[in-house]
């Protein structure tokens, strides 16, 4: 009975915060900056154009704010973090301008934080041996070294080597790339003062100092290059091999995927280095925060309005833009929270930009393995590795990040193989989340919201056929099953399900590709590549018309950098007029 009224108080004071921070302002012809697309680094971009001192709008399409970190029900009692459903990447500095934590946001941090169960006899009538891995270091060597104690031994020396170069990039997630035409054009003056953008990569390189090889290897190499260097036991290498692959389209076996795991370790949260939590009330708890901090600023934010072009002047720059209703809003500036081909294929009179970058723009590669599936359950999984106690209450694991069909690198490698041939992985990779353990505003009493990452399904099945409802489902009794065998009884606790493929994630956030990232986060499409050389410092090449998105530097997650980021530039431009 107490959990009950606690969970109803918690929720109320979700939904009051929300309404708390509406506002029923009519939308103005003129503004200083319209932003497309209510997204968090949108959203984040308003707060700082409008302590800038520009009178900003944001518009967004669908009906809530927050673009992929939403908060939905979809079914009935039951709240999903229906896209984005971790924190750790928010920029701390931003966390702390915008006073995040006075306007709402609220988090739930983890520990222990990964679980692993493994399919296979338990030894002597005792369950299956599992990993479980958190913030006490002993406690891990303890589990590492069920499997290894040569990987026990040198597992905390990993952890600092891989935080020694997380922490050594990020003055280059709070900057943009260098300005490579402004160091090498023009005239002497002019390359002295773009110098200035060599400063951050500069700070970068004498933070590596010594472990510059290391980091060129690991960004560059597949990630099992420098696993395998490290340890021998499969649990811990494909534990942490699936940090490498999330969200893209690629293995640990393929060069580059020592990358993604960088770009997945380099947050923190609460000044915990590389932690991830649950937000209260579902991911939109972050983006309403940032919402009611921008408001407090001065900015107006809308929903319902969909943006259907930029408006060009006939000098060839921003006036603003027109809503699909005919409604004009005029602007000095325009940002696009959309992804690069959103943008630039679809907002953007085409016969303003050039066929060569439309070309350029065609080439981005948006490729998506990810299917998220949310599912309403009335009861806690029961794990054959670490069965539920009799009191009913969850276990240390059940707030991990549950990691299905990992236990060795080469199921792995098999899931994506498969996920090539243009069919749904047979034996998918997923990672299972239930916020609901920590969070009691999401679920009624006794039930849960588990959150479902899976890999690889393809944007289009084999032949080129589009997903269907029966493709759908197909997929998401494959998941189950799996789960099934994991977790007997999991299939018969399904109350509810929300099932999003690539298609459909394109279709309702729009995300090109179903990419969660805005863009792949390949070698070839970061930093001064992102989303190409030409508009890698969020400028395009219509004047007053800005990315900031997670399609542009530093990329993907619920980082803001980008956001913020852009922000910056175009008070430096405005400046400039």
């Amino acid at each position: 009975m107490a959990a009950a009224v606690r969970a109803v108080r918690a929720h109320r004071g979700f939904i009051s915060l929300t309404r708390r921070c509406s506002h029923s302002t009519a939308l103005k012809p003129q503004y200083d900056a319209v932003i497309i697309g209510a997204g968090h680094n949108g959203l984040i971009a308003s707060a700082y154009l409008q302590k800038g001192g520009l009178k900003t709008a944001v518009l967004e399409r669908r009906h809530v704010l927050g673009g992929a970190a939403v908060s939905e029900q979809i079914v009935p009692g039951f709240h999903f973090s229906r896209a984005s459903y971790l924190l750790s990447l928010l920029r701390p500095h931003i966390y702390q301008d915008l006073e995040l934590r006075k306007h709402g946001l609220k988090v739930y941090m983890r520990d222990p934080y990964s679980f692993t169960p493994i399919l296979e006899e338990g030894v002597g009538g005792g369950p299956p041996r599992s990993l479980l891995l958190g913030a006490d270091m002993a406690k891990n060597q303890q589990e590492i070294g069920k499997f290894s104690e040569k990987d026990a031994k040198v597992y905390p020396d990993f952890l600092n080597h891989l935080e020694r170069l997380a922490c050594a990039i990020h003055p280059l997630l709070d900057a943009p790339p260098v300005d490579i035409p402004g160091v090498t054009q023009g005239s002497l003056r002019k390359r002295i003062s773009a110098l200035k953008s060599l400063k951050p990569l500069v700070k970068s390189g004498m933070k590596l100092g010594k472990n510059i090889p290391d980091f060129y290897e690991l960004i560059t190499a597949p990630v099992m290059k420098v696993l395998n260097r490290w340890f021998e036991s499969e649990p811990l290498r494909a534990t942490l091999a699936t940090d490498s692959v999330i969200g893209a389209n690629t293995s640990p076996n393929n060069p580059g995927s020592g990358y993604v795991l960088l770009h997945h370790v380099m947050g923190e949260l609460e000044k915990e280095k590389g932690a991830w939590g649950y937000v209260e009330g579902g991911m939109g708890g972050v983006s309403q925060s940032i919402a009611c901090s921008a408001r407090s600023l001065g900015a107006d934010i809308f929903t319902e309005r969909d943006v259907g072009q930029v408006l060009i002047d006939q000098d060839g720059s921003v006036r603003g833009i027109v809503l699909k209703d005919g409604t004009e809003v005029r602007s000095k500036v325009v940002l696009s929270n959309a992804t690069p081909y959103v943008t630039f294929k679809q907002l953007t009179p085409q016969d303003a930009l050039s066929e060569s970058f439309i070309r350029a723009v065609d080439q981005i590669d948006y490729t998506s393995p990810v299917t998220k599936i949310n599912v309403a359950v009335d009861k806690l999984p029961n794990f054959l590795a670490a069965p539920n106690s009799a009191d009913g209450k969850p276990g240390p694991h059940h707030q991990c990040s549950i990691h299905l069909n990992c236990e060795s690198v080469e199921l792995l490698e098999e899931a994506y193989r498969e996920g090539q041939q243009g069919r749904p992985s047979s034996r998918p990779m997923l990672e299972m989340t239930i916020p609901s353990v920590l969070d009691p505003t999401l679920a009624p009493p006794g039930c849960h919201v588990v959150s479902l990452f899976t890999q690889f399904t393809p944007f289009l099945l084999e032949g080129g056929r589009a997903w269907n409802n029966k493709d759908r489902e197909s997929f998401a009794d494959t998941v189950f099953n799996w789960i099934e065998q994991y977790a007997p009884g999991f299939k018969k606790s399904i109350v509810g399900k929300d099932i999003l493929t690539p298609p459909d994630l394109e279709k309702i956030f729009g995300l090109t590709g179903g990419n969660i990232f805005h863009g792949s986060m390949s070698l070839d499409q970061l930093y001064l590549v992102r989303p190409l050389p030409s508009v890698a410092d969020y400028r395009s090449p219509v004047k007053g018309l800005y990315l900031c998105g997670s399609g542009s530097h530093p990329g993907g997650g619920v980082m803001g950098a980008a956001g913020w980021n852009a922000a910056l530039t175009v008070l430096a431009d405005l400046k400039r007029r």
